[in-house]
């Protein structure tokens, strides 16, 4: 059993290494790409994305979870020829959703263009179509080999598929700027140069996939049990559906909420007589500019406490609630110790971070400081309400979440839409909902946790002194970068030494104020080294 634990564990802790290293190449190729689209096509861009994000939320995402579920389940009953199965019929699901997502995207996107109100985003959509289709047969591969318990397949090819998009996306863009840059089209054809890549590194990621499928075949695929029953094509179907359509559920309610926010800004800042150039640069300053700064900390805290949420699953199973009680509220703390300073640090640092990271997108430079400055606390709420989310499907209640996201949706809906017709905030209307609606999904997942798990919350090692510390370390990062910007006029140099500043006084701080106990320090690397410290 604790052999088992550690493989786990280990191939969770594979899993979660390449999430992170995804999402900060997503992050780094992005900066430059939207600094060559401008404001117009990186809002052509993101709300592209948004469509295709529906396409695939309802196509394919969930069929890696799906497909490795029941072939690990029949892999486990040493039911082979029902694994085989399995994998055949899932490719049947995927090509057949992959088709139907791929022509509604290709075929619809002039619609789409009309309904969205943003001329020129027919061009990504058509290239973003096929990579609907692809990502379908990708999906039920990774998931295939994860059923195996061998997760390095799925995370090499997702890293494989990010070093692609990155390189071809970064180019296309530059390329397609320097053709059509004078054309009246020209943000249209940058959004669809950036979404090339996309197409690209799904293609290399499947290719890839299909390799490792094709050396290993042998190895899973001719095993036979001669006393095993077959299932009917029909049940195992039915199998697919009851595990793809509560995920399916619960994403495409997270998911409609971005598109619904560029429906609603698009038509809705046409009411308020804003030229349709100004409402594309505004809903890129949002996306490109202030989403992916408040996005890449979640994703890293989320991915580091993936690894540990399958040890809490198993804790739970052998009926071990005091194990569990701690695991939750280790990987908790652990996401809250992220994310604090991270809220803290985007918010006073506001200034020098866009100034360094998009130099040349000046011309709503005021408007992305402003955003950044008052939305960062979305960073907190959203890593508080994946993982809450996370513990409550691990515990089998799949339609909390999914209920407790519809009616925030539902708030969040109300709210912009108040906000947009009766105010002129219009795109900070977007950042006040959008801290707003994984503050009600946190609070609401964890009043479920207390009652349905009866877990107790330990509010001042996991929330006060991690917020304190990163009070302290706000307060510090500030004054050096206000002092010193004074005496180098350097936003490089100044801003390597405020992070720097605050980097040593929040690591003081969390051990000062006794965050984590010796024992929780004790089972982090370099953990030996900071009780010294602390004492």
């Amino acid at each position: 059993m604790a052999e088992k634990k550690k493989n786990v564990l280990l191939q969770g802790g594979i899993l979660a290494g390449a999430g992170i290293i995804t999402k900060v190449i997503g992050f780094a190729y992005r900066i430059p790409m939207s600094n060559m689209m401008g404001g117009e096509g990186n809002g052509l861009y993101s709300v592209a994305f948004g469509i295709y994000g529906i396409a695939l939320t309802i196509s394919s995402y969930s069929l890696p979870l799906a497909v490795s579920k029941m072939v690990s389940a029949r892999i486990a009953k040493a039911e082979y020829q029902n694994m085989r199965r399995v994998l055949v019929s899932a490719l049947v699901y995927a090509l057949i959703a992959g088709l139907l997502a791929m022509n509604v995207l290709y075929f619809g996107a002039g619609v789409m263009e009309k309904m969205y109100h943003r001329p020129g985003i027919e061009r990504p959509l058509k290239v973003l179509a096929p990579t609907t289709f692809i990502v379908a047969l990708l999906g039920v591969f990774r998931g295939y080999f994860q059923g195996h318990g061998d997760m390095v397949p799925t995370s090499v090819s997702q890293i494989l598929e990010q070093i692609v998009n990155a390189c071809i996306s970064v180019f296309a863009t530059w390329q397609f700027m320097n053709m059509y840059g004078a054309s009246k089209h020209a943000a249209s054809y940058a959004a669809a140069g950036g979404t090339l890549g996309t197409l690209a590194g799904a293609a290399i990621a499947l290719l890839f996939i299909m390799y490792l499928f094709g050396a290993t075949r042998k190895r899973y695929m001719n095993k036979v049990n001669p006393g095993e029953q077959i299932e009917s094509s029909s049940s195992i179907y039915r199998g697919l559906f009851l595990t793809i359509i509560p995920v399916i559920l619960s994403q495409t309610v997270y998911q409609i909420g971005y598109t619904i926010d560029d429906l609603m800004f698009g038509n809705l800042m046409a009411l308020h007589e804003y030229k349709d150039e100004v409402v594309s640069s505004l809903q890129g300053v949002y996306n490109a500019q202030y989403n992916q700064l408040v996005n890449l900390p979640v994703a890293v805290a989320t991915a580091m406490a993936a690894s540990t949420l399958p040890s809490i699953v198993l804790s739970r199973m052998q009926n071990d609630i005091q194990g569990v009680n701690q695991k939750i509220t280790q990987v908790i703390k652990v996401n809250m110790v992220i994310a604090f300073p991270s809220a803290v640090g985007l918010a006073v640092l506001a200034e020098p971070i866009m100034k360094m990271l998009f130099p040349s997108l000046v011309t709503y430079q005021t408007q992305a400081i402003m955003l950044l400055t008052t939305g960062s606390s979305a960073v907190v709420f959203y890593a508080l309400s994946t993982l809450t989310t996370s513990i409550l499907q691990g515990y089998n209640f799949m339609k909390l979440p999914v209920i407790h996201s519809a009616v925030s949706l539902g708030i969040h809906v109300a709210l912009l839409g108040i906000l947009l017709v009766f105010t002129d905030l219009n795109v900070y209307a977007l950042v006040i909902c959008n801290v707003i609606f994984p503050l009600i999904v946190s609070m609401l997942n964890c009043r479920a946790i207390t009652r349905k798990i009866g877990y107790r919350w330990e509010y001042l090692n996991t929330f006060i002194k991690p917020l304190t510390a990163s009070a302290a370390m706000g307060m510090v990062a500030f004054a050096v970068y206000q002092v010193f910007y004074e005496a180098f006029k350097n936003v490089y140099i100044v801003s390597v030494m405020a992070i720097g500043a605050a980097i040593i006084v929040y690591a003081v701080m969390i051990l000062q104020i006794r965050c984590f106990s010796e024992e929780e320090l004790r089972s982090i690397p370099g953990g030996r080294l900071l009780i010294r410290l602390m004492r």
